[in-house]
């Protein structure tokens, strides 16, 4: 059976993949990985395999600001095996209620579940970070979660080689699986190696068609670190960008302007976290193997490139 596994910095849709192939990957991950209910409303998932050797879910749910449980649940009824959440926004607890309430939270079905939090940045540090995963673990109501990330670089107070000689610890204690990072440019990254000996298996960067960040990209691509969006669509900024572009490409394949980007992002064999509160939009914001984009729409699109980012600057910022 074809398992369609991809891997880091290859794309999950390759665009000379014919729809028979792009189905056929799909079913073949139903029962291997992602093990959908009967009545998911959402296709399996590709998976990206990362550096360590595990694989990603491609799309996943990404929290921020979210804080009912009920968001949580229904997206993971609805197929949903990827959530990204972080100490800094303050609804770990949040997430811990919905898995334990899916029944993801232990035993048989947490191995379908991919949870990834970050540590807070006023945590960073050897004996701060070890306390702090605890704390986030009892929130998570889990044994483990299967990425830990820092989440800001803060190279005004730079702690990275202390916390990730925790990260290591926790790793070695099986409280924490793949280790990466947030918001690192390559010098971040360089500098983390040179002390560590290590590269993160991913870094989560802000990543979408108006700010695609191609140093950050292309270095991770050299070093096996597999590129993870979020703000995906620019906060919806993006949604209409290229003077209509993104709507006209849309209406070519009757699909929404978020599905075209999102599958552009997959297309690049990028991880996605996109966010909605609504169920049918989560639905939508998943659903990307029905129609796949032009190399000439490919390319129109990735010359949207700006340096105009809609997020906070890592060489400045601290998420307390």
């Amino acid at each position: 059976m074809q398992t369609g596994r991809c891997e880091a910095g290859v794309t999950g849709y390759p665009r000379n993949m014919t729809e028979t192939q792009q189905t056929d990957i799909h079913v073949g991950l139903t029962d291997q990985v992602t093990n959908l209910p009967a009545h998911a409303s959402i296709p399996p998932t590709p998976l990206i395999r990362l550096a360590d050797g595990r694989l990603i879910p491609q799309i996943g749910l990404g929290v921020l600001r979210i804080q009912q449980p009920t968001t949580i649940e229904q997206a993971i009824e609805a197929g949903y095996r990827h959530i990204d959440t972080a100490a800094g926004y303050n609804n770990e607890q949040i997430v811990g209620q919905a898995l334990e309430s899916t029944g993801f939270a232990s035993g048989e079905k947490r191995s379908h579940m991919w949870i990834t939090t970050k540590v807070k940045d006023t945590e960073q540090g050897f004996d701060s970070v070890l306390r702090a995963c605890d704390r986030q673990l009892r929130l998570l109501r889990t044994d483990y979660v299967d990425m830990y990330m820092i989440h800001w670089p803060t190279p005004f107070k730079w702690r990275s080689d202390q916390t990730w000689k925790a990260f290591r610890r926790l790793q070695g204690e099986g409280l924490v699986r793949s280790l990466g990072v947030c918001n690192f440019l390559p010098e971040h990254l360089q500098r983390l190696h040179d002390e560590t000996g290590q590269w993160p298996v991913v870094d989560q960067i802000e990543l979408h068609p108006t700010f695609q960040q191609r140093s950050v990209v292309e270095f991770c691509r050299q070093h096996g670190i597999a590129v993870e969006a979020y703000e995906p669509l620019a906060r919806t900024a993006d949604l209409h960008a290229g003077n209509g572009l993104i709507d006209r490409i849309a209406a070519a394949h009757h699909v929404s302007c978020a599905q075209v980007i999102l599958r552009w992002h997959c297309e690049n064999g990028t991880i996605i976290i996109p966010k909605s509160v609504h169920l049918a939009r989560q639905i939508e914001n998943a659903t990307l193997s029905g129609f796949h984009l032009s190399a000439q729409e490919h390319a129109a699109i990735d010359a949207l490139d700006t340096s105009h980012r809609v997020g906070h600057d890592p060489m400045t910022f601290s998420y307390a």
